[in-house]
């Protein structure tokens, strides 16, 4: 495949809620510049880019498919972002290397909660952007409705720069609104060009004058014109559009049947005249060795850089590193430096990725999309680069996990090889994490929904012959005490020999939350030899490790050592060490000692028709609300809420707001757990015991 100047590369991530038909437009944009000969179909599994056997046997996409095609002397990168919330992960690793989105919408379905959600992400980014409605071919294909919805949901800039000439069973084509033509398809994707129909006559020309507004505004010297003559040529509307498009004051919109292969062409055309290339980008962030942050310029002129957006793990070929090549030329033989991991990387093998093939290149030039393998320690946002910069990219931000479960092996012996392969499966996936908490001697799988759980355990027993079962969580919860007590801790044994003798007295106060351990001398007279003390103070900081009433760790007290006695041949530290165990475990008992929970920040986002639901259902989760605020159309429901309760709680919310509302969470604070809580706790504790 021949090299490309930057300004002919199109880098385009095509997002939209779940089947919603991305994938198959995909596959019809492949097929109509002659990569394919055929249009894959997601139920015969032979799509481009859905190949990976997670997505072959569940008929969705998970991974984020890669492939090029070459229209109008344009090269077109195009990347096929899954629709599930689950792997969101893989729809930020592809907004960051790429220029423009294709926004996605079933022509049956309209706008649905992943198109609303994507589309909030894209409006932060002001990503320039197209619309297109796809399965116009379907039976309850319904154009008006969609075009209304998306007008009305999302942005009112939304504007047809192309209408259908029929719809369901009828839909044989488009009409341009620029050029006032009509294209009129028969099988096999071939069409001609005729008149527009004399019955859509007049609905083009009131589409096209309100094209005509929001091209004019796009550039000075057309608005100058248009106001003076209240019309622009063809040129200067389509020149109009295009800048409209990049700027992001204009989102045009698309109608196709990617299945009949009807307007795809059209659609491809707009794609290479209104879409930036990677040059309309001109500078990113950077951060050097000093933490000073460096606008980088995206040129083929400058020195190489290139960024990781994402890594596969194959059998047959190993490790394969997806990048993006932002400035100068990464070419094989080239020797660069992973800032990230402060090591060097020869560059092996480079690959222009399509799907599951790969075609091997010499390099991958500025702006552009390939694949390398065999990088010695490159991962998931790491940065390649001249040594001598030592820059690192901002990289992708990945969303915060909102689902935990803890995981145990089926086989017994296993959980070595199933940690050793999630940490694995972690470089491949980093919006899931994998921790080993040692309190609660579990390992903890943290990720973006259930669905995601079970992509990855499925990896994890397909990769490495390990299987896994989900239980809940551990909670981490507490002990403290809320009163001033004191008691003496008395270690006292005589079995023949040598005896063991200590003697401390402890005075236990309750600090504020978060307070943590405080131990104070104050022994005087030397009642207690100095070089005891620091046994004192083992002994109890070992009994807070242990706690009182159920096992859990104590914490925020103070405790002061003020008085004890000794003996002159039977003390000893690990005498000293047992009578401060003593002394502290007994003066909590007076202490009025209750058990303390962790509670979460808790933010939900939801649309203001549910809000009711889900304030009900925090309530219930006896989470205390701490208010509302706009955002967009959407609502924030900021809260704190228990832990306990929050098991499981992305996947109630979900179902619960139709998919509508999603949430983050952060650790707040430790409080203290209801009585009859406390009290199920207590006896749960003392049953373990017995058994």
């Amino acid at each position: 495949m021949r090299k490309y100047e930057i300004d002919n590369i199109r880098n385009i991530v095509f997002v939209g809620h779940q089947s919603c038909g991305k994938t198959m437009l995909c596959e019809a944009v492949l097929y109509n510049a002659g990569v394919t000969n055929r249009i894959g179909r997601i139920e015969d599994g032979n799509t481009v880019m859905d190949a990976s056997p997670d997505e072959i046997e569940r008929q969705i996409s998970i991974n984020a498919g890669l492939a090029s095609c070459e229209f109008k002397k344009c090269k077109l990168n195009l990347l096929d972002a899954p629709g599930y919330e689950d792997f969101i992960g893989e729809v930020m690793s592809c907004l960051e290397v790429a220029e423009a989105a294709m926004v996605v919408v079933s022509a049956d379905s309209g706008v649905e909660v992943g198109t609303e959600k994507v589309w909030r992400n894209l409006e932060r980014r002001k990503f320039p952007r197209m619309v297109c409605i796809n399965r116009m071919d379907k039976e309850h294909a319904d154009f008006e409705k969609c075009l209304s919805e998306v007008q009305e949901s999302l942005s009112s800039r939304i504007m047809p720069v192309v209408l259908p000439v029929g719809q369901g069973d009828s839909f044989k084509g488009l009409v341009d609104l620029v050029r006032k033509k009509a294209y009129i398809y028969s099988s096999g994707g071939k069409f001609t060009e005729e008149e527009v129909p004399s019955d859509m006559a007049e609905k083009v020309n009131e589409w096209r004058q309100k094209l005509m507004d929001f091209a004019a505004e796009a550039d000075d010297s057309l608005l100058e014109k248009f106001l003076e003559g209240g019309e622009l040529d063809d040129a200067e509307l389509a020149q109009g559009l295009s800048e409209g498009c990049k700027a992001g004051t204009l989102v045009p919109l698309m109608a196709v049947s990617s299945v009949e292969n009807v307007g795809v062409k059209q659609l491809m055309d707009a794609m290479t005249t209104m879409f930036p290339s990677p040059a309309g980008r001109k500078e990113i962030e950077a951060r050097t060795d000093s933490g000073e942050i460096k606008k980088i310029k995206i040129s083929p002129s400058e020195p190489t850089l290139a960024f990781i957006f994402k890594t596969l793990s194959e059998k047959h070929i190993g490790d394969i590193a997806y990048l993006r090549t932002f400035s100068g030329d990464l070419a094989v033989g080239s020797e660069l430096y992973d800032s990230s991991a402060s090591s060097s990387e020869r560059i092996g093998q480079l690959y222009v990725i399509q799907g599951k093939e790969r075609l091997e290149v010499d390099s991958i030039p500025a702006g552009d999309i390939g694949g390398a393998v065999k990088l010695k320690n490159a991962k998931v946002n790491h940065t390649l680069c001249r040594k001598s910069d030592n820059i690192v990219l901002k990289g992708i931000d990945f969303p915060k996990p909102s689902l935990r479960t803890a995981i145990e092996a089926k086989a017994l012996g296993d959980m070595d090889k199933v940690g050793a392969g999630l940490h694995k499966l972690s470089d491949d996936d980093p919006s899931f994490k994998m921790e080993i908490d040692p309190e609660l001697r579990q390992t903890i799988l943290s990720g973006q929904g259930e669905l995601h759980f079970e992509v990855i355990l499925g990896r994890l027993k397909r990769k490495y012959g390990v299987e896994v079962e989900m239980i809940p969580p551990g909670i981490p919860y507490r002990e403290t005490i809320s009163a001033v007590a004191e008691a003496q801790g008395k270690h006292k044994k005589q079995s023949g020999g040598r005896g063991q003798f200590g003697d401390a007295w402890i005075k236990l106060e309750p600090m504020e939350r978060e307070g943590g351990f405080e131990f104070v001398n104050a022994i005087v007279g030397g009642v207690i030899p100095t070089k005891f003390i620091p046994a004192v103070e083992k002994g109890i900081i070992a009994a807070m490790s242990e706690g009182v009433l159920a096992g859990f760790p104590v914490q925020d007290v103070r405790a002061t050592l003020y008085f004890g006695s000794y003996h002159n041949v039977d003390s000893s530290d690990a005498a000293f060490k047992m009578a401060g165990s003593k002394g502290f475990k007994a003066a909590v008992k007076l202490a009025k000692p209750v058990i303390l929970e962790p509670i979460y920040d808790v933010e939900v986002i939801v649309p203001e028709e549910y809000m009711g639901d889900v304030m009900g259902d925090m309530s219930m989760r006896r989470g205390k609300i701490h208010g509302t605020e706009q955002e967009g159309k959407m609502q924030r429901i900021k809260a704190q809420v228990p832990l306990s309760e929050l098991y499981k709680y992305a996947t109630s919310l979900r179902s619960m707001t139709q998919g509508r509302a999603s949430h983050t969470r952060e650790f707040s604070h430790y409080d203290v757990v209801p009585h009859e809580i406390a009290q199920k706790l207590i006896a749960k504790a003392e049953a373990e015991k017995e058994e």
